[in-house]
């Protein structure tokens, strides 16, 4: 199996991983601290000297892997609201991208270093910090990701900045997974491609 497909996937597993996330806090208002820590935790690493400084614990990513088989290989229960996500989480990367914003998304990221020394990354603060990155810097190039839920859920002000910070992580994912050649024409054209490494990757975990 060739590494960039391996490491591709990895990173595709990453942003699945986020959005599974964002759609169960969404409808339960539970927040998997373990879960939430693992995928956090790849935010703040802005320059890593490979994939693993991204994704230390690679079964963290199973759940993610199990998403790109259900997405993109040939089973039926497809989820609409994940691929409805995935497209704008690929399409506000791109925005990014372009936006000149990603000097000053890393200088934010990087702030949250001093933070990171006294508080966990699962702590309310470090949370809020994260949110308020992805409002100024993201989501503003718009159009806001519209989140589905339960309403009572969806309106209380910490359950809105938990899932703008798995939102970050998602298009954290989604920028490492640009870098390493990902482009979204794959996904129609290449998916079988990427669905043999994200088994190839759930089998070596």
């Amino acid at each position: 199996m060739d590494k960039q497909r391996q490491e591709k996937a990895m990173a595709f597993a990453g942003i699945l991983n986020a959005l599974s996330l964002v759609q169960k806090i969404a409808r339960t208002g539970e927040m998997d601290i373990e879960a939430t820590e693992a995928c956090l935790s790849s935010i703040p690493v802005t320059n890593p000297d490979s994939i693993s400084d991204v994704y230390p614990d690679k079964s963290v990513l199973e759940n993610g892997y199990k998403l790109t088989l259900q997405q993109l290989g040939d089973s039926d229960s497809k989820d609409i609201e994940i691929t409805r996500y995935l497209v704008a989480v690929l399409s506000l990367e791109r925005k990014l991208a372009k936006s000149g914003n990603t000097s000053q998304l890393g200088e934010r990221i990087g702030q949250l270093d001093r933070q990171l020394i006294h508080f966990k990354i699962t702590d309310e603060q470090i949370i809020r910090s994260l949110a308020s990155i992805y409002v100024d810097l993201v989501s503003v190039l718009g159009p806001r990701i519209m989140v589905a839920g339960k309403p009572d859920i969806i309106k209380q002000t910490s359950t809105q900045e938990r899932i703008r910070a798995y939102l970050l992580a998602a298009t954290r994912s989604a920028v490492l997974w640009r870098q390493l050649g990902g482009k979204r024409r794959e996904l129609v054209f290449q998916r079988r491609k990427l669905v043999e490494a994200a088994k190839y990757n759930l089998q070596n975990i």
